[in-house]
């Protein structure tokens, strides 16, 4: 086992959030202690590790983008496109790295945590910690227990279930995303902790970035298509909406490759640092790798996005929403969401008129806008965990307990 002069640490992670947690937490330990680092990404290519870890494991995207229980058809498609083989490689580099590491971190889901566990359990001397950040006991409110059971992904992301739970008690520390579901896990035996929000930690801080294209004094819509491929589908449907609420600046964050955003028809494109679309006295601007200025500029979202729509309820800006059809944000998942959030996100047909109306009963009504932004803000949570966990994982390897800096 290598010197605690430079301990070893190896981040499991399965998706795209859950990479650029596991990064932060790294980011931070590194800045505390010299260590080795080394990263298996079990969904996509885990670019968030760049310059931080040696990446392991094929590292390859499967259609669903890591969503494969959100519908049949996302599980079909990865079965087809080889993710049993995939994952049998990614088990025997887990199995290789057994012993390796004085610490593994584990960001992601029970599945990912399995496979943390095969290079942690067992060594006797590797510490293995969990950050679950996709589990809350909110995604069951409103539900009875026999319509938990007839929806198992509604199941599965509800409850801390029992072969879950069996590991993280072998765990060091497990970090769960809310204040009631730390106490849950608590209560069984699990050393479960909870400091505050992921999601709002890796939103950059505010004055970090600014809009290409100056803000008139409208009020401003964000429109978050989100950064799976149920952009290419919603997209156009937030357009239509917006062309009829002239009261409106709306902005597009673009998160996917620019290369794939294309006007719909009847759009003209006008060039700027960021880009224009026009229809008509309807105007539309563009933003690519700029969310967190759009966010912090916004004063509601339109969402079809995971993390994007939560980071936004946790800045105060109430979102409208309207289920794809996939991979990440069908019905089952944003209606989940709203589960979540509460009043910070309404859900809507995926209609213009529809749209239009819930935009507008927020931006009319002061006291319905009020709530659902303390709804947001209540939910989500403040920032901070991800540089106490940091400190956490330093006192695990070793080093002396300090005050850690955001």
């Amino acid at each position: 086992m290598p010197s605690r002069a430079e301990p070893q640490v190896l981040l499991v992670s399965n998706g795209s959030a859950e990479d650029l947690f596991g990064a932060a937490v790294l980011s931070r330990l590194a800045a505390r202690l010299q260590l080795r680092a080394w990263a298996l990404p079990l969904v996509g290519s885990g670019s968030a590790y760049q310059g931080l870890a040696t990446l392991l494991g094929p590292r390859v995207t499967m259609p669903s983008a890591g969503f494969l229980l959100n519908s049949w058809a996302n599980l079909i498609a990865d079965l087809r496109s080889g993710f049993l083989a995939m994952s049998v490689r990614q088990w025997r580099c887990a199995l290789t790295q057994r012993g390796r590491a004085d610490l593994v971190v584990v960001s992601g889901d029970a599945y990912a945590l399995a496979v943390g566990a095969l290079a942690a359990v067992g060594t006797g001397k590797t510490k293995l910690v969990h950050l679950q950040p996709l589990v809350s006991v909110q995604y069951a409110e409103g539900l009875s227990p026999l319509q938990l059971l007839r929806r198992p992904v509604d199941l599965g992301s509800s409850h801390f279930l029992p072969w879950e739970t069996a590991l993280q008690r072998r765990a060091d520390a497990v970090y769960v995303r809310d204040a009631p579901s730390a106490l849950v896990l608590r209560r069984i035996g699990v050393p479960a902790r909870y400091y505050g929000s992921f999601a709002m930690d890796i939103l950059p801080a505010q004055g970090t970035g600014e809009l290409s294209a100056g803000l008139g004094a409208k009020p401003v819509l964000a429109l978050l298509p989100g950064s799976r491929a149920d952009a290419a589908w919603s997209l156009p449907r937030m357009l239509e909406a917006v062309c009829g609420l002239p009261e409106l600046q709306a902005v597009v964050a673009w998160a996917r490759p620019p290369a794939e955003l294309r006007a719909p028809p009847s759009w003209e494109l006008r060039s700027h640092p960021g880009g224009a679309w026009l229809r008509g006295p309807a105007e539309v601007l563009v933003e690519f790798g700029n969310f967190h200025a759009v966010l912090r500029a916004a004063d509601l979202v339109l969402a079809t996005a995971g993390t994007a729509t939560e980071q936004a309820a946790g800045l105060g800006r109430p979102a409208v929403g309207f289920p794809t059809p996939g991979p990440q944000y069908t019905a089952s998942f944003a209606a989940r969401q709203a589960r979540l959030l509460g009043g910070a996100l309404q859900l809507v047909a995926p209609e213009p008129g529809a749209i239009r109306a819930a935009l507008r009963a927020l931006l009319c009504r002061p006291g319905h806008y009020a709530r659902a932004s303390v709804q947001g803000l209540r939910r989500i949570g403040p920032a901070g965990a991800l540089s106490q966990i940091a400190a956490d994982l330093a006192e695990l390897l070793g080093s002396p307990a300090a005050p850690y800096p955001p």
